[in-house]
């Protein structure tokens, strides 16, 4: 992979660009990435590739096509990374404390962030996880994702620091490449030329340019140009380890899926079934392939009596229960490396503890996750020159019976706030309209008037 010293070396910078792109997409973490948005979207790259072949009589190997090869691949990848992610950010971020929130407390920080903030840094984390690290790119005021199949980092060979970046992308591999090369100092542009290599489109622009004008034309009388203090773009990794879920996970995946694939294909083709064939000893053994693929593709056989001739099918019954326990451990293990929360195991009625015990390993990983979610958010409040610490509220399921009976007991020693906010039934927004309404009712039962007296300033 080229870095960013390569780049300064660099004499062609738009040969460089063309020349990091490919280097990018031919490694390891390239590869990593597309694999992991295929097992996404539910195609199973092994199970895809997996042929039922069949030994001939002159011992060749060939691709059967008499039986069933059902592909059947599961969705735990997406469910499981979804769940990750959705936990810690499915609520969104604040940065204020939850009761100011719920008194109606603007969050200011959260306001410069824009509207669609939640729903970008939900996007980001959850590439974050199933390729090992997303990008945030702060543009002037709002935030785009990319993801790593579509930007290259160019680090610091020293200290592994994002320098600059490329992000690159087309249609299909017969279309122009778009390119930008993002520098702490500006952007340039780039598209594929006649020569088929890349030129620029656009020289390098600052992050952040006025136009002033004059009242009198449309002509700018001024552009004033301005950059953030480092580069406008922040990495954020999914956990520790810095690399996609998919790793150790795949190999549990595709075993859970050729399990379900090959039940379904016994069940479709009876591959199960074999015969015994009497009084056909003069048969060598390319005659009985012969018989028997004959037999197979059209479920008759000529059998000669007169001779004592004898064709009899014999059926193995299928392996059910040991299949389906072997895909019931599986699938309990894939939840427990993963440190995911399968709600099957959560019987109905379970107290609170042993809800929370259940949700241990979640929370345990969802700590790790937004650790390195919040320290990209920090990082891209900095280049605002905003000093600020995100919260997170977990989704979890709770036994709220359990919750509000503890709640009543508790009531003597609470103020009336503390009461609604701790119901899990209510949200902050119907707290406070809550607060609000009883506010009005106690002041209309003292008769306080809350309109102004008429000739009062």
């Amino acid at each position: 992979m080229l870095t960013y010293s390569d780049f300064e070396k660099a004499d062609d910078r738009a040969k460089f660009v063309l020349s990091a792109i490919s280097t990018y997409k031919n490694s390891d973490e390239y590869r990593m990435a597309e694999i992991a948005d295929e097992y996404d979207a539910q195609r199973n790259v092994t199970i895809q590739q997996t042929v039922r072949k069949l030994y001939t009589a002159s011992g060749a190997v060939t691709e059967d096509p008499t039986v069933a090869n059902n592909k059947i691949a599961c969705n735990l990848f997406n469910r499981l990374n979804t769940q990750r992610c959705m936990y810690s950010l499915g609520n969104g971020v604040t940065f204020i404390d939850p009761y100011e929130a719920a008194k109606g407390a603007v969050d200011e920080t959260k306001e410069l962030l824009g509207r669609h903030f939640d729903h970008v840094l939900r996007e980001a984390g959850y590439y974050a996880l199933i390729h090992g690290c997303s990008y945030l790119f702060w543009d002037l005021d709002r935030v785009h994702v990319f993801t790593m199949r579509e930007f290259v980092p160019l680090v610091d060979e020293y200290d592994g620091s994002l320098r600059a970046g490329i992000r690159f992308w087309q249609l299909d591999s017969n279309r122009p490449m778009n390119a930008v090369l993002y520098e702490q100092d500006g952007y340039t542009t780039y598209q594929t030329g006649t020569n088929g290599g890349l030129v620029e489109t656009k020289p390098k622009t600052a992050y952040k340019v006025t136009y002033v004008y004059t009242e009198a034309d449309d002509d700018a009388l001024d552009v004033i140009e301005e950059n953030y203090s480092s580069l406008p773009i922040v990495r954020m990794y999914g956990s520790r380890l810095k690399q996609s879920t998919l790793v150790g996970m795949r190999e549990a995946i595709d075993s859970y899926d050729l399990i379900q694939s090959g039940f379904a294909n016994d069940l479709s083709d009876c591959a199960q079934i074999f015969w015994l064939v009497e009084n056909y000893g003069g048969m060598d053994d390319e005659d009985l392939a012969e018989f028997l693929e004959k037999l197979k593709l059209n479920h008759v056989a000529n059998v000669d009596t007169a001779s004592g001739g004898h064709v009899e099918p014999y059926t193995q019954e299928i392996p059910h229960e040991a299949r389906k326990a072997y895909l019931d451990d599986i699938r309990a293990r894939i939840y427990e490396d993963f440190g995911a929360l399968d709600v099957h195991t959560v019987a109905a009625g379970a107290t609170n503890d042993h809800i929370d015990a259940a949700y241990q390993p979640l929370d345990e990983n969802a700590a790790d996750f937004e650790h390195w979610v919040s320290d990209a958010i920090v990082q891209l409040l900095a280049l605002q020159g905003i000093e600020d610490t995100p919260v997170f509220k977990r989704q979890r399921i709770s036994n709220q019976k359990e919750q509000v009976e503890m709640l009543v007991q508790e009531a003597a020693w609470l103020d009336e706030a503390t009461i609604l906010r701790k119901l899990p039934n209510l949200s902050p927004d119907e707290v406070q309209a809550i607060l609000t309404a009883n506010e009005n009712e106690e002041m209309a039962r003292m008769g306080i008037s809350q309109q102004p007296q008429e000739g009062l300033e």
